[in-house]
This record gives C-alpha cells, sequence and structure tokens, in this order.
C-alpha cells in the first residue's frame, strides 16, 4: 500500500488544518505584506485563540497588531517579515493584550513559507504562553536584589552598631556622674532613648540583611492587634480612621513580634500618605485553607493552614506599572528625599524569613489591600513580654580577669574603662592574635572572654579553654549563636547583641561569673 508521499502526493488541507489545531501552542498563518497595524490573519488555531481569549474564528481577516501590548514589537515583526526569506525565523516575547483586558507574557517565533500557488510568501507565527516562567524569572532577580540589598544593608548597621555601643555606654557613664543634677540627666535620657531607637532600626536592618535571626515566638494574631491598635490608629492620625474586623477565633503563628509590629507600621505609614478626605484603613483577620491544586504559581504559599491579616485602604490607589515594583528596595513613589524606598522591601523580607506570603493588589481610585498569610501551629502561644525602662548602671564588683576582643578602637576603651571601673582586671586588645599574645605570661588564667563569635573568636576560646576550663564566655557579635560550640556549656556562656547598654553587660558579665 502506497503511501500519499510515497506516491509523490500532497497531505490534504483538512488534514493539515487539523494537525495544526491539534499543537498544544497558538498558531496562526497571515498573508506577507500587511500594514502597520500588522499581518492580516489567514487561519488561527484554538490555542491561539484560548492565549488571547478570542473565538480563532474571528480573528481571520484581522490585523495581528492589534494584540500586542507594545507597537515596537509589531514595528520589529513587519520589519522583518518584508525582508525575510522561505527557512528564516524571528524569535521574541513580550506582552499580550487579551480579550478581557488582561495581559499575559508570551514568546514568539516567525517563519516564512512560499504559498501553494508559489506567487506568493506566507508567515506562520508560533506563540506559547510563558507568563509562569516570566514570573518565577522575575521572582528570582527580584530575591537575587533583595539579597544584594540586604548584605549592605547588614554591612551598613554593623557600622552603626558600633556607633550606637558608644553613644548609648557613654550616656549611661554620663548619666552616673550627672546624678545629682536632675536637668542634665533629663539630657542625658533624650539621648538614651534616641540611642535605643537606632538600635531597633539597626536590628531592623539586619534582619532584612538576613545577619540576625528572627527570635520567633508563638502569638495570636488577634490578641497582637489590639494590644498595637492604639499606636496604629495614632499613626493615623488625623488622615483617617482604623477599623479592626478581627475573626472570632485564630490559630497560633510564629513570628517575631518586634518585627512584625513594624511590618504594620509600615503597611499604615504607606496607607495614610495614600489617603484622602474620609479616609479609613482596616485590618482583617481569618483563618485561610489552601488546598492542592491545578494552575497554582510556584510562588503561591503552599497547602496548608494560614491566619490571614489584610491591610486595606481606600485611598487613592496604584497603576498597574507602580504594582508591579511594589517590593523593589528603593522604589518610591514619594518626592526625592521624603522616602527611603525600603519600606515596603522590609515587609517583604519579614513576612518571607517567618515562613509567609504577602500579596499586593491596588485599583486606581478605589484604593489597595496588602495581604499576609502565616503558617498556623499546633505550639502553645508564648508568655507576653514586657517593656523595661532605661536602666541605670548597677553595682556589680569584680576582681576577676576578663580578656576583652574588640576590633573597634573606641568601644573596646569604653568597655575597658568601665569594667575597670568595676575592679575587673581587663585585658583589652583589637584581635585574637594579639590576644594570644597577651595571655602567654598570665600568672592567672582568663575566666571571662568578651568577644564576637567569629572563626578566630572560637579558637581563642578553645585555647583559653584548655589552660581554664571553667572558662565563660560572653559573645557580643551582631548577630546570635546560630550553632554554639558543643565543648562550651550553656551554662557558661552568653549573648548580647550589638549595641548594647553597658548595664546589660555588667549584668550579664556578673551573672556569667556568678553561675
Amino acid at each position: 500500500m502506497k503511501t500519499p508521499a510515497s506516491a509523490g502526493q500532497a497531505l490534504p488541507a483538512t488534514v493539515l488544518a487539523a494537525a495544526l489545531r491539534a499543537l498544544d501552542q497558538g498558531v496562526f498563518i497571515a498573508r506577507r505584506g500587511g500594514s502597520a497595524a500588522g499581518l492580516e490573519i489567514l487561519f488561527a488555531n484554538d490555542v491561539f485563540g484560548t492565549i488571547t481569549g478570542h473565538a480563532a474564528a474571528r480573528l481571520v481577516g484581522r490585523r495581528h497588531g492589534f494584540l500586542h501590548g507594545e507597537t515596537t514589537d509589531v514595528e520589529k515583526i513587519m520589519r522583518w517579515q518584508k525582508t525575510a526569506r522561505p527557512g528564516q525565523s524571528f524569535i521574541g516575547e513580550g506582552y499580550l493584550q487579551r480579550q478581557n483586558g488582561t495581559v499575559i507574557y508570551a514568546a514568539w517565533n516567525y517563519s516564512v513559507i512560499p504559498a501553494p500557488s508559489g506567487r506568493s510568501i506566507l508567515v506562520v507565527a508560533n506563540y506559547r504562553d510563558i507568563t509562569g516562567k516570566r514570573r518565577l524569572q522575575e521572582a528570582l532577580v527580584h530575591a537575587q536584589r533583595l539579597d544584594a540589598v540586604g548584605r549592605l544593608a547588614g554591612g551598613v548597621a554593623h557600622d552603626f552598631n558600633n556607633l550606637l555601643s558608644v553613644i548609648n555606654g557613654y550616656s549611661q557613664i554620663l548619666a552616673a556622674d550627672l546624678g545629682d543634677r536632675p536637668q542634665a540627666l533629663k539630657g542625658i535620657e533624650v539621648i538614651q532613648r534616641a540611642g535605643q531607637k537606632a538600635a531597633t532600626l539597626t536590628r531592623q536592618l539586619l534582619a532584612f540583611g538576613r545577619r540576625e535571626p528572627l527570635k520567633a515566638r508563638v502569638i495570636d494574631l488577634n490578641e497582637f492587634l489590639r494590644n498595637n491598635s492604639e499606636i496604629l490608629a495614632r499613626l493615623l492620625g488625623n488622615a483617617g480612621r482604623l477599623e479592626l474586623a478581627l475573626a472570632p477565633v485564630l490559630g497560633p503563628v510564629r513570628a517575631n513580634p518586634a518585627q512584625f509590629q513594624q511590618v504594620l507600621l509600615n503597611l499604615i505609614l504607606n496607607a495614610r500618605d495614600a489617603l484622602r478626605q474620609n479616609g479609613c484603613v482596616t485590618i482583617r483577620t481569618a483563618r485561610r485553607k489552601i488546598r492542592s491544586g491545578l494552575n497554582r504559581r510556584a510562588t503561591d504559599a503552599p497547602p496548608g493552614h494560614y491566619t490571614c491579616v489584610s491591610v486595606t485602604d481606600n485611598g487613592r490607589g496604584m497603576d498597574e506599572a507602580t504594582q508591579q515594583q511594589l517590593f523593589e528596595p528603593f522604589f518610591t513613589t514619594k518626592p526625592e528625599g521624603e522616602g527611603t524606598g525600603l519600606g515596603l522591601s522590609l515587609v517583604y523580607g519579614v513576612v518571607q524569613r517567618s515562613g509567609g506570603f504577602i500579596t499586593g493588589k491596588s485599583e486606581v481610585g478605589v484604593g489597595s489591600t496588602f495581604e499576609i498569610l502565616i503558617p498556623e501551629t499546633d505550639e502553645a502561644l508564648s508568655p507576653l513580654e514586657r517593656v523595661t525602662p532605661i536602666e541605670t548602671l548597677p553595682s556589680t564588683k569584680g576582681h576577676e580577669v576578663v580578656l576583652l576582643v574588640e576590633e573597634d578602637d573606641v568601644v573596646r576603651k569604653m568597655v575597658a574603662g568601665i569594667l575597670t571601673a568595676d575592679g575587673y582586671r581587663v585585658i583589652a586588645v583589637k584581635t585574637a592574635a594579639a590576644a594570644l599574645r597577651e595571655t602567654r605570661s598570665l600568672a592567672k588564667p582568663v575566666q571571662l572572654l568578651i568577644s564576637g563569635l567569629t572563626g578566630e573568636g572560637l579558637k581563642l576560646a578553645r585555647t583559653l579553654q584548655a589552660a581554664e576550663p571553667e572558662l565563660r564566655m560572653l559573645c557580643t557579635a551582631a548577630r546570635e549563636i546560630a550553632a554554639a560550640p558543643s565543648w562550651l556549656k550553656a551554662s557558661r556562656r552568653a549573648y548580647l547583641p550589638k549595641p548594647y547598654v553597658l548595664s546589660e553587660l555588667l549584668k550579664a558579665a556578673r551573672q556569667l561569673l556568678d553561675a
């Protein structure tokens, strides 16, 4: 039996049309030539109709340019097809406008083929919807950009921590010296409180830079929102009113209270700037169950039980271009000098590191909504923390040998001075190598090491412990001990993050030595 090919016969047009319709990619055939409005479509398969949202039959006879979101894409295609020869192709990608007004991102491949008559040339276009792939690429680029900015922020915060340790430490020394002058003490207290606020900001930068772990606690977000509603309402001021619409019951979640408060503050500040007359910001909570299913994006929250917190305002809203850059670091719509562009990036980073997900949607003239999903946990709620007032220098007289390793000259001088004044015998050096040289000839072994937990710091601690098995270590790094060495007992180590105040340092040192 002979096949059509072996007999030199062409396949029937109906068979070719059926084959085109069976493809899983969008295809249209157009006549070469056309106008600035694009190529005239002669045939379109059903998949192309599905991609564009138009019935395939209704596309026949129309110019394809109306489908493209960017006129430059059409111009490039039209220039190419004028000189292209059979076998040549044109590859590109860009945005397509669907019939319902939505936009997708597509990849295309144009080729030219001779018409059956041989007197004209046809253009065959192949389209694929790669919106999901594009989103993943954008998410990767966004994550890389956040990581780069995070590293920068973490480095800056590290330097700030040393400066703040000096400011906070010497303000406490001044407060102790000026104890009999109440008026002067008021000024010192202002400096101390400003230093505390600055320390909170650097902790946020370190968290954003992933250099400081979030100390997560198990909390009830309804209770958390009630406790913070007053400060959030004050933040809105006269710009609008705050309304809470809380679910009757929520599952507990793991989150860092201070960081989550900062998330809410940033979202409220954004809403306040967008509000108009009779503005309103509503914070809602709900329990959300996400089921597994098809057509879910890789960036969506995985199936599970979540607590949902949404912040909605009835402000000016944002256009599509602004929404595309919401969480980009340094992106801001505020005038120069009025915004850092880090607010929503910090929000994004904190939510992500809490195991959560955040999305934003907006409509010009209607308002905006930011929705946060945090996974529920089966753990018991943590006890509420109480804020402690600024402390004065305690009386914790000591006599032990203390080795202080601190790279910052001003911080080292300040800490050594206060420890010496408290009775300790202090050896203050800049590096671990210098510490080893200074301690070789000591008649009495080092009993307390104050240092950052670097690789050199650990080697130094191990060497010192060989001479003094009861060695204590106070780590003053900018981040908490992630994996404390097993050879250093938990009762003999403590962590005091920079920037610290001297009262905390003296207390921690005394508690370690008395343990």
